[in-house]
């Protein structure tokens, strides 16, 4: 299939690789032309509209809501490219009323719309294991399930336009509540001079395992704070996250605490680092440090 791809971060790419493994061929576009021109075996455009010009099925993954207006509706966008019965794929983590919007902005076009937000971090990008949440209707999302079956292991159609981005949210309430659980869990064993790695090993095979544990456990003994995805990006999901739940008046006193948390992380200058970096904040209220010598 011929496929667009815009967005080449730390999951665009690894999603584009496996696009082309999987025998697409894809025409792609990002902001930096250097992250592009780093995918081997695609043709690099020069603006977003190139890019709906060469493929009638484009998937997005940028980073926020302004960004998918933009790289769509902004001068050049994809939408002046794309001929009537195109199809966009957004793969970006945005808000659910915008989604909707957008939809409706494309659909006057006579282009459709699906949203899949991903999960997984950069491991399941790099490995085409991503679980994609998706949401359109039935005859769009068979449309696109090629691309989806290139770069994820578990993809579930979970409702209308917009229900995607609305399961994703779900998906970013258990994430962080479960990394401060994790951070609080070794931050424990740590002061009690538990060794973490056993103590690891012997709890995430029964009722308290978790991919996060599984995961980014390892790397916070070791104090490796590459990002799968960074703390920054991790905010802007709750932001999401709790503008959703105050439209609906749902507390989330849980989701809440981390999103402050990430914020005093931001003030120190580590909005680069992974999200399981949660753990600083308790050290820092603690005195203890997790996997220290």
């Amino acid at each position: 299939m011929q496929v667009g791809s815009i967005g080449m971060g730390i999951m665009g790419s690894g999603m584009t690789r496996n696009l082309l493994a999987a025998g697409h061929t894809a025409s792609i576009w990002n902001r930096t032309r250097s992250k592009a021109e780093a995918i081997e075996g695609a043709s690099v455009m020069n603006t977003p509209r190139e890019v709906g010009e060469a493929a009638s099925v484009v998937m997005i993954c940028v980073s926020d809501t302004a960004d998918v207006e933009a790289v769509v509706f902004g001068p050049d966008g994809l939408i002046e490219g794309l001929s009537a019965g195109s199809l966009i794929v957004d793969c970006s983590t945005i808000s659910p009323g915008a989604t909707r919007s957008f939809a409706a902005r494309a659909s006057a076009r006579d282009v459709a719309w699906v949203d899949a937000p991903v999960s997984g971090g950069s491991e399941g990008a790099a490995n085409g294991t991503l679980s994609i949440m998706v949401g359109g209707s039935d005859d769009n999302v068979a449309r696109a399930m090629p691309i989806f079956g290139a770069m994820g292991s578990s993809i579930t159609h979970v409702g209308d336009v917009g229900a995607g981005q609305t399961t994703k949210i779900v998906n970013q309430i258990l994430v962080v509540v479960n990394q401060l659980a994790v951070s609080e869990a070794l931050l424990m064993a740590e002061a009690a001079g538990v060794d973490l790695k056993k103590a690891l090993a012997a709890v995430e095979g029964g009722a308290a395992g978790s991919w996060m544990l599984s995961n980014r456990g390892p790397q916070m003994i070791e104090r490796d704070w590459r990002p799968g995805f960074t703390i920054d990006l991790q905010q802007k999901d709750l932001r999401l996250v709790l503008e959703a739940a105050d439209e609906l008046g749902v507390p989330l006193p849980g989701t809440a605490l981390v999103f402050q948390m990430y914020r005093a992380l931001q003030q120190q200058d580590l909005g680069s680092e992974g999200n399981h970096a949660l753990v600083k904040a308790l050290e820092k209220m603690s005195g203890f440090t997790v996997g220290a010598d």
